[in-house]
């Protein structure tokens, strides 16, 4: 799994650093940070949720 962000659609609404903030978290401008962008299996699920709960879809889980 990779995970990616687009900072240009983020609408620092924070689901994603809230939801996986092991993976995720939110620069000084508010806007999505991907802080682990090849989490462990564990936090798949959580990484999952936090892409479907993106209001701007800014965030991508690819599957490697």
């Amino acid at each position: 799994m990779k995970v990616t962000a687009d900072r240009t659609r983020c609408m620092a609404a924070g689901h994603c650093a809230v939801t996986a903030p092991d993976v995720f978290d939110q620069a000084d401008d508010g806007l999505v940070t991907v802080t682990d962008p090849t989490p462990p299996d564990p936090a798949r699920a959580d990484v999952l949720l936090a892409e479907r709960l993106c209001p701007s879809r800014a965030v991508t889980v690819h599957d490697a």
